[in-house]
């Protein structure tokens, strides 16, 4: 089970490089476009394309390297004030929902992909992209981040985390604890 949380991990660390560098690639390419339309004066063809597709692939392939570090927005006030138990269950209830839809949609996702792959879809654009490039990382970004969710639910079940990643004290400890600056303030 550590192989495979582990493995999971690294592979959630190289969709977040991944992510890294199609945002990068993104700003390159911006800046190119800027250049040839206004410093040259030529058409831009290809750019703003592109970048719409680099940038919707680095949100879903680097949805799992956000759920590793668990930098996602969380609601997390009620697991705050919620005993230990409650606060277990309350993440399990969260990760395997999270899990469900995320499995659906890379079923639905894979199956798009494949429709734009076997029926040879092109953009409407001047530029006629292959679909099936640019809806690849639907499966490939949920799948790695359904991925996660199981890593993330085996470590929550075997207690190799904790949930929500708060210490099992609860209330205004668990608050003094997380925002230590405030202390005086919350209590």
């Amino acid at each position: 089970m550590d192989i495979f949380i582990r493995s999971v991990a690294m592979v959630s660390r190289a969709c977040g490089f991944v992510a890294g560098l199609l945002i990068l690639i993104s700003i390159l390419v911006v800046t190119h476009m800027v250049f040839q339309r206004y410093a040259l004066g030529q058409p831009t063809i290809w750019q703003t394309e592109f970048v719409i597709y680099a940038l919707v692939a680095s949100t879903l392939i680097g949805s799992p390297y956000v759920l590793l570090l668990r930098g996602h927005v969380n609601m997390d006030i009620v697991a705050i004030y919620a005993g230990p138990r409650f606060r277990f269950w309350l993440a399990m209830v969260a990760s395997v929902g999270a899990l469900g839809f995320c499995l659906l949609l890379f079923w639905f996702g894979a199956h798009y992909w494949y429709e734009a792959w076997s029926k040879d879809w092109h953009s409407d654009t001047l530029w006629r992209v292959p679909l099936w490039i640019p809806h690849l990382s639907l499966p490939v970004g949920i799948g790695v981040l359904s991925l996660q969710y199981v890593a993330e639910i085996l470590s929550l079940v075997t207690g190799r985390t904790l949930p929500f990643g708060l210490p099992p004290t609860t209330g205004t400890e668990a608050l003094t604890q997380s925002f230590p600056a405030h202390a005086d303030t919350l209590t």
